[in-house]
């Protein structure tokens, strides 16, 4: 009679294949089990992590380090959304952001947060940074630094930064901020003032004195406590005298009489002219070739 096979482990081949295959279905058995017990397990990490997350935020913004802050506060607000720290760390993104210098994030973080929290007890700081990221925008760092052709530059960031200053003031009369903006509007206004005379006086080079005395009629009308008024003021003199309406002239001259006896254009008791009419309006071609062309 022939003997069984004997496995190495001293088991019948039959017996080891069959209890191999049990014991295979009892650790993945148990490995799902496993995992099914970890999973019913609530996260009772998401609460610290959320702070933690905030924490660092905090340390870097009192370190200076706003490129970290930068960092930790996006992604504290893209983990937790909805958490305890949201709003606060929106808010400080955008101190954030600004002190980086990344003015289109600060005005993209504003509009966001206006938006979502209408309602916010800080809502007022979303609206102050939104009118200081607009005003740095319109201030271009030769702007700043180089005082000449300040006039000749675009004006709608600085009135886009007045609508947003005025804004403020009229929602949140007693905001904690509105003492800066208000200072800001004033230079604004003499800011685009000092544009508007810019461009008249052009108009007078040009000898466009309609242009220019419109334009001149702008500042008075619309810009009446900046500094450009006496200088429009004079510009309209000028330019009435010159289109031969004396009436006009004559008003004009006696409000900046009136207004503003110690203009360097009034001289014993008369109007001089300030000269530019008298720039030379030839081309540079008419220049070069002395005359003949042009």
């Amino acid at each position: 009679m022939k003997l069984p096979t004997i496995s190495p482990f001293g088991l019948l081949s039959g017996q080891w294949n069959a209890t191999r295959g049990c014991v295979k279905s009892v650790i993945f058995l148990g490995a799902l089990s496993l995992l099914a017990a970890c999973s019913s397990q609530p996260d009772k990490t998401s609460e610290q992590t959320e702070r933690e997350y905030y924490q660092q935020a905090s340390e870097a913004l009192e370190n200076n380090n706003y490129l970290v802050a930068v960092e930790r506060l996006r992604e504290l607000e893209s983990r937790y959304p909805f958490g305890q720290y949201a709003e606060q760390a929106q808010l400080e993104l955008i101190y954030a952001q600004y002190q980086t210098g990344d003015m289109d994030g600060v005005l993209a973080s504003t509009e966001r947060f206006i938006r979502l929290h209408p309602l916010h007890s800080q809502v007022d700081y979303a609206y102050y940074m939104r009118g200081l990221a607009t005003y740095d925008l319109g201030f271009a760092f030769v702007e700043r630094y180089l005082s000449d052709g300040q006039s000749r530059r675009d004006q709608q960031p600085l009135q886009d930064a007045f609508n947003y200053f005025s804004e403020l003031l009229t929602r949140f009369p007693d905001s904690p901020y509105n003492a800066d903006a208000r200072a800001r509007m004033v230079y604004l206004n003499d800011r685009m003032a000092s544009y508007e005379l810019g461009v008249a006086q052009y108009y007078m080079k040009r000898h466009a004195y309609v242009a220019a005395a419109n334009r001149a009629q702008k500042i008075v009308m619309n810009f009446q406590r900046t500094s450009s008024v006496a200088d429009a003021l004079a510009l309209q003199v000028e330019a009435y005298q010159l289109l031969e309406l004396p009436l006009e002239s004559n008003k004009a001259l006696a409000l900046l009489e009136l207004n503003f006896p110690e203009h360097p254009q009034l001289k014993d008791g008369e109007f001089v002219s300030s000269g530019l009419t008298e720039v030379d309006r030839r081309s540079l071609l008419n220049v070069v070739s002395f005359g003949l062309l042009d």
